[in-house]
């Protein structure tokens, strides 16, 4: 990065500090390395993110169910994803500072930090281990999920049958995954422990690349719907290097960060892999039955998958921005206000005549239905700012005037610019608002 693009971050994390969106973890210990707490802002930011891709995975489609799996899970189903086997990353270490690097991190074979002389690779598995009962002992070992999608995958027949869907059908999940990453970093780009939402698509052999083109493109379109520009959005295919052991192909959606362009999300045509070799490792049978042309077969699974963290990462950053307003910079989250973490900020001009009980009135009306948030302290610009620095899309001010004919004025957060509504149409005017784009 340059010192642009790491000013850029450093503001961007000092701002979600100061504004209650993203904490360092235990933080009065000194924090840990790459863990993060979300704050009051930062949660809903979160949940709305969560929020927006179930809406769009599961209420919109008939045929994709949601499903919420077991954080632990039976060890067997590791080694037959291939995680215990093949889950892996290079491990070097300095021998003069003693820092630890991914071995393709430092092709050079010289320490990034010191120039000093690394050790020899090794592999290093990255799922957590811990044991399950009051005896530590090797029949004890579990692991933490590296992946949402295992859990999927184990449970195919289940939804199956309780939902009554036939294929081509997906199963939705968002929940958490934990990896012990080597060099974690790059704020909440990189953690060790993180959320994804992932849909696994289970589709007739042969149909497998053409449901592939399908969601490459709806998870593209999602991202745009997000409001994250489109321009800073791109494919990037997988080449035969690159591609992990169960894909036949495979394209990330890749966003151009500070630190360059990087992966948010993948779409993997994982073939019959998964369900294959769940199959041979319990010995259920997961293949399925079309009652139409009478086959058998074990489905091919498109997945789409995405980071919870990275994709809030991302609307920060494609969100932030500073502009000069008679002399001051105004910092502003441009965030699309579906997601926005408060819909709406409700200000009494001043603390008398009656204002703040109007004011608190109609926060309380709104509150019913939106997240809003009701300050009376500071000058009334000063107050704004707060606002536009988390993303609020509006403000709603109460007056003397509004003593006198029921009418509040509302600022809109990008332009600043100002309308005079009816107090009884604020609910109305910002269902409207907050549903566009939608």
């Amino acid at each position: 990065m340059n010192s642009k693009e790491t000013n850029l971050m450093d503001k961007l994390v000092s701002l979600c500090k100061r504004r209650g969106i993203i904490f360092q973890s235990s933080g009065i210990y000194g924090g840990i390395n790459s863990c993060w707490d979300y704050g009051p802002v930062g949660v809903e930011l979160k949940n709305n993110i969560k929020r927006f891709w179930w809406q769009s995975m599961v209420y919109q489609h008939e045929n994709i169910e949601g499903l919420d799996a077991s954080i632990i899970m039976h060890p067997r189903v590791w080694e037959a994803s291939g995680h215990v086997e093949s889950f892996t990353d290079p491990l070097v270490d300095c021998k003069s500072c003693k820092r630890r690097f991914r071995a393709d991190e430092v092709p050079n074979n010289r320490c990034p930090e010191c120039g000093g002389e690394l050790t020899e690779a090794r592999q290093f598995n990255l799922m957590f281990k811990t044991h399950i009962g009051p005896v530590e002992e090797e029949t004890s070992v579990i692991y933490l999920r590296p992946e949402t999608a295992q859990g999927i995958y184990v449970n195919f027949q289940n939804v199956l049958k309780c939902s009554r869907q036939k294929i081509p059908f997906g199963i939705a999940q968002i929940g958490k995954a934990f990896r012990n990453e080597i060099t974690p970093g790059n704020f909440i780009f990189r953690m060790r422990e993180f959320e994804q939402m992932e849909m696994q698509f289970f589709v007739k052999p042969g149909t497998d690349e053409e449901w592939f083109e399908t969601w490459k493109q709806k998870r593209m379109e999602w991202y745009i719907q997000l409001g994250i520009c489109p321009q800073k959005l791109r494919f990037h295919q997988h080449g035969p290097d690159e591609l992990a052991h169960y894909a036949k192909t495979a394209f990330d959606i890749q966003y151009e960060f500070p630190f360059g362009w990087k992966e948010l999300e993948g779409i993997h045509n994982r073939t019959d892999f998964d369900l294959r070799r769940h199959s041979e490792f319990s010995g259920k049978d997961l293949s399925y039955f079309d009652d139409e042309t009478r086959e058998r077969y074990i489905p091919y699974v498109v997945e789409t998958s995405a980071g919870v963290d990275r994709t809030l990462l991302t609307c920060l950053v494609d969100a932030y921005d500073e502009e000069e307003i008679k002399g001051e910079i105004r910092v502003v989250l441009r965030l699309a206000p579906q997601i926005a973490p408060v819909k709406a900020g409700i200000f009494p001009l001043v603390k008398r005549d009656g204002m703040p009980e109007m004011a608190q009135k109609i926060a309380h009306n709104l509150g019913q239905h939106f997240n809003v948030f009701y300050d009376e302290s500071g000058a009334i610009g000063r107050r704004y700012r707060r606002q536009d620095e988390i993303g609020t899309p509006f403000g709603i001010t109460v007056d003397s005037q509004s003593l006198q004919d029921q009418t509040v004025t509302v600022r809109e957060r990008d332009s600043m610019l100002q309308e005079r509504i009816s107090i009884d149409r604020v609910g109305e005017y910002l269902k409207d608002k907050l549903t566009k784009g939608n």
